[in-house]
């Protein structure tokens, strides 16, 4: 059975146009509905009860909207109420965002890799689990990029300040020997031209999850009967809690 309904994304602010982006360089039939909530970003020293406060209201917001399946596409977000979420609106498919510490530490060859994320990311439970889980006989560095969701947030990403920042947080774990850094925040790949040129002189991979979140989302419209007609003309939709001028500035930093 063929669903045109759209697929919902859903992120405290920009950061989730990543994830965004790789779902529609996959699936280009599909229809999608961006969610970035703007009026609250950053979430990252919220608590953990407001963020899951603010989750709820995001994706009850898509699946009012018509949505098939929703992408939380925010590290903390996740992190504070992903379980609830999926709960709350089952049997609707909900993908989250876990950090990719797996891949890091199957792939490090100096055996010590990095963890550049929100401070909520880093204190959730998932990414507790997750570090123990492959990360037994590994160093894990953990940093949260504090400043690096407002750089984004302000398109200063590619700026000598964006280098300058990101350099200040990435240089103790490149000295200690990480030769594989997560970023575990869907801002920070915006940043990751600045994390490379900070980086220069050092033999490091940065990891980006969202192709793997795309094929994620891919596995499940499948699993669920959920895929598009092939034949289908993909809109696109972007949708804030802010003002028009923010969600403006969404939809243009989407199609940069």
């Amino acid at each position: 059975m063929l669903n045109n309904a759209p697929i919902g994304i859903y992120d405290s602010g920009m950061g989730g146009l990543s994830i965004h982006r790789a779902v529609r360089q996959l699936l280009p039939r599909e229809s999608l509905i961006y969610l970035g909530d703007g009026k609250h970003c950053p979430y990252g020293s919220r608590s953990r009860e407001e963020v899951a406060r603010l989750a709820d209201e995001a994706v009850g917001h898509l699946v009012s909207l018509g949505c098939k399946l929703v992408v939380v596409a925010c590290n903390t977000a996740t992190a504070a109420a992903i379980e609830a979420l999926r709960a709350k609106y089952a049997p609707m498919p909900i993908v989250g965002m876990e950090p990719a510490i797996k891949p890091a530490c199957l792939q490090t060859k100096s055996r010590v890799v990095g963890v550049l994320a929100t401070e909520r990311s880093l204190d959730g439970e998932l990414f507790r689990r997750t570090a123990a889980r492959y990360g037994a006989d590994i160093e894990v560095l953990t940093a949260a990029g504090r400043g690096f969701v407002e750089l984004v947030e302000e398109g200063r990403e590619a700026s000598v300040e964006a280098v300058e920042c990101v350099g200040a947080v990435l240089r103790p774990m490149l000295e200690r020997g990480a030769d594989q850094i997560v970023l575990g925040c869907t801002h920070y790949p915006f940043l990751l031209g600045a994390m490379q040129r900070a980086a220069e002189g050092y033999a490091v991979n940065f990891i980006d999850p969202s192709a793997a979140v795309a094929r994620r989302v891919g596995q499940l419209l499948e699993v669920n009967n959920l895929a598009c007609d092939p034949a289908h003309e993909a809109t696109e939709e972007f949708v804030t809690f802010a003002d028009e001028a923010y969600r403006e500035a969404l939809e243009a930093k989407a199609h940069l």
